[in-house]
Formats: C-alpha cells, structure tokens, sequence
C-alpha cells in the first residue's frame, strides 16, 4: 500500500479531493435516512441548554453530550425505555458537580477515592437542578418525579429502579470506553492508553445493566485494545 503524504490542504469549503478520480458526493444519503445517527433536536435541545451552563466543569458538558448519543443507540436497542425520560436524564445527570468545589472533584471519583461523599453530594445537587430545569421547562409533573429519581443515584445506587434508569446508569458509564473517556482518564490520572483501558473496562463491564451496553462495551473496548496492539502499531498508514 502506497503511503500518500505531504498532499496540500484543501482550501477552506472545498470538497476534498477524492483518491477514486471522480465525485460520488452526490450518492450520499441525507441523514435523516439514515439509521444510528444522532442530533439534539426540540425538547432535548431545551433541556440542554439549560443545563450545559451546569456542566462546564472537568469535560461534563462533552461527557453528557457524548453519553447522550450512547443513550440514544441504547434506545433503539430496548424498546420499552422511554425516551422522553431517558435523554432529558442523561443531560442533567452530572450538573450536579457544578456544586462540588472543581479541585476536589478527582478525589471523589478516582479510584480508591478519598471524598467518596461528594458523589453523593453532586447527585443530590444534580436531582434538585433537574427538578427546576424540567419545571421551567414543562415537564409533566410525572415524569419529572421519575427524571429526578434517576439523578439521584445513578452513580451511588448499585442496581436499576427500572429500564429508563438502566439505560442512563449504562450510557454514563459506556462513555469511559469512549476514544474521547478513555483519553480524558488518561489526562486525569496520569496513565498510559493501554493503563487507562484496563482501568476503565474493569470498572465498566461488571456494572452494566442492559444486554446492548454490554453488547456496546464490547465492541468498545475490542476496538481500543485493537489500537494498541504491536500490529496496529506497526502499520504505515496511521
């Protein structure tokens, strides 16, 4: 395989230029159809700009966005979670540590952590947020109760009170597998990628509720562990 380098930028707005010596850009499908692609639309958008101002702190505001789309292809995978409850959920549940001093935020959630209460603390924050957000919002009264409850405790509660709560508890934690999860625990912790993956899968995979996250974490962390192999390594083309 010929290596192609040193090729000019392509002048800003430009169709990049195609190796295949002739334009196809008139073959791709609008993306409403098609399956698994994921934006913040209505409702949703609402709900998130009243709360990305909550979550400027230590990455949450990418976090939330990056779960929301794992949230989503969770949904499509379990048909009897409501999405009406489960993506405002997704998008409040970390708002929370905006109430949580930012220098002590790492000692709450690495491991071994040393201010374990603050866990606690950032998710009653985050539940009495979610309460206002959805309430300014007009939310009906019932699903606000179910949103707030699933706040409070989707990291210090061990099991699901029901399926929307499993989707959201699982999205969260799916993200650590993430390309953008796993760089972001290397920065925080100081380790190496092949260190960060084995950390965050070992307290990923056993804490899972949903067959399609497990299915979803797999898939992940094959992926992750494919680009750290010597052979992956050793290919010219980057």
């Amino acid at each position: 395989m010929t290596r192609l380098a040193g090729r000019p930028a392509e002048p800003a707005g430009a169709r990049p230029t195609s190796l295949l010596g002739r334009d196809i850009g008139h073959l791709v499908p609008p993306g409403a159809a098609v399956p698994g692609l994921v934006t913040l639309t209505g409702c949703d958008r609402a709900v998130w700009e009243s709360a990305a101002g909550y979550l400027r702190v230590r990455d949450n505001d990418s976090h939330t966005l990056y779960s929301y789309g794992l949230a989503t292809a969770l949904l499509a995978q379990t048909p009897e979670a409501r999405a009406e409850v489960v993506l405002p959920a997704i998008l409040l549940h970390d708002t929370g540590w905006s109430a949580v001093p930012e220098e002590h935020i790492l000692e709450a959630i690495a491991p071994r952590a040393r201010r374990p209460e603050l866990v606690r603390a950032h998710e009653i924050a985050g539940a009495r947020i979610a309460r206002e957000v959805l309430t300014d919002l007009g939310f009906a009264s019932a699903d606000i109760e179910e949103i707030v409850a699933i706040v409070d405790g989707h990291d210090s509660r061990a099991e699901a009170l029901s399926v929307d709560d499993a989707c959201v508890k699982d999205a969260d934690k799916l993200w650590r597998i993430t390309p953008h999860g796993l760089r972001t625990v290397q920065r925080w912790f100081g380790l190496d990628a092949d260190e960060a993956l084995r950390l965050v899968s070992i307290r990923t995979h056993a804490h899972l509720h949903t067959a399609a996250a497990r299915a979803m974490a797999g898939a992940l962390g094959a992926l992750a562990s494919i680009d750290l192999t010597a052979e992956r390594a050793a290919l010219a083309d980057g």
